[in-house]
């Protein structure tokens, strides 16, 4: 117990990483391969089916619901469960981690299609457009803040989250993080710091993305997940 408060054991992670690089860069890469096979496999299943149901205003049920279950699901208990069907391995680590991305990715893009302002959105149909175009011109605009949102946030839970890989023979830095029998307290830290700044910067790149893709006269305020979560659980 004592070890792990001991004055510069922070430094001893950072130590741990400068000194180990090629096994640090390694694991590092599986770490986003696996977070980023889980990222895109959740943007094809969520976004597109948030983004219809909150255009033809209806499945708010769904949405949310779905979002409540994929919350309440530890990913340990999926990656136990997985087991059985998908063995040992990254397939089983995927689904595991697919199954956090999704929730947070489809609340959002339904929200943020659903309560697309009414206004603009009745003008664009005056005006001749077609339900496609109203959905490409007006409400993906309308909604890409906080439909980024969402995908931001999902992008930090994913990253942060894939160190369980480990657990079941998923690789990345879990993997370090895991085994202090090999690596010792300082390659413990050292891994996690590692785990920590990933976040850090994917949260950053995305923060940047969703400023990116805002429309200026929406710049004023970047939207968050749980405030628009808990207005649509209200609506529902």
């Amino acid at each position: 117990m004592t070890a792990s408060f001991r004055p510069g054991v922070f430094a001893d992670g950072v130590r741990f990483v400068a000194d180990n690089p090629a096994l640090i860069g390694e694991k590092t890469v599986e770490h986003l391969v696996l977070s980023g096979a889980a990222i895109g496999v959740a943007l094809v299943l969520a976004i597109p089916l948030g983004v219809v149901l909150g255009h033809l205003h209806r499945g708010s049920f769904l949405a949310i619901n779905v979002g409540n279950v994929g919350r309440a699901l530890p990913s340990l208990a999926v990656i136990a469960i997985g087991v059985a069907l998908l063995g040992i391995g990254f397939a089983n680590v995927l689904v595991a981690l697919v199954v956090l991305a999704v929730p947070p990715m489809l609340t959002n893009a339904y929200v943020a299609v659903d309560e697309a302002d009414p206004d603009a959105v009745e003008a664009a149909r005056a005006m001749g457009m077609s339900p496609r175009q109203v959905l490409a011109r007006v409400e993906l605009p309308l909604a890409a803040p906080l439909l980024f949102a969402g995908i931001r946030t999902a992008c930090v839970y994913v990253v942060a989250t894939a160190t369980i890989a480990a657990i079941a023979g998923g690789g990345g830095l879990g993997d370090v993080i895991v085994n202090q029998a090999s690596y010792r307290l300082e390659g413990v830290v050292g891994a996690a710091l590692c785990v920590s700044a990933l976040a850090l910067a994917v949260d950053l790149l995305f923060a940047a993305l969703q400023r990116a893709v805002t429309p200026a006269g929406m710049r004023a305020s970047v939207p968050a997940l749980e405030p628009e979560v808990s207005r649509a659980r209200a609506a529902v």
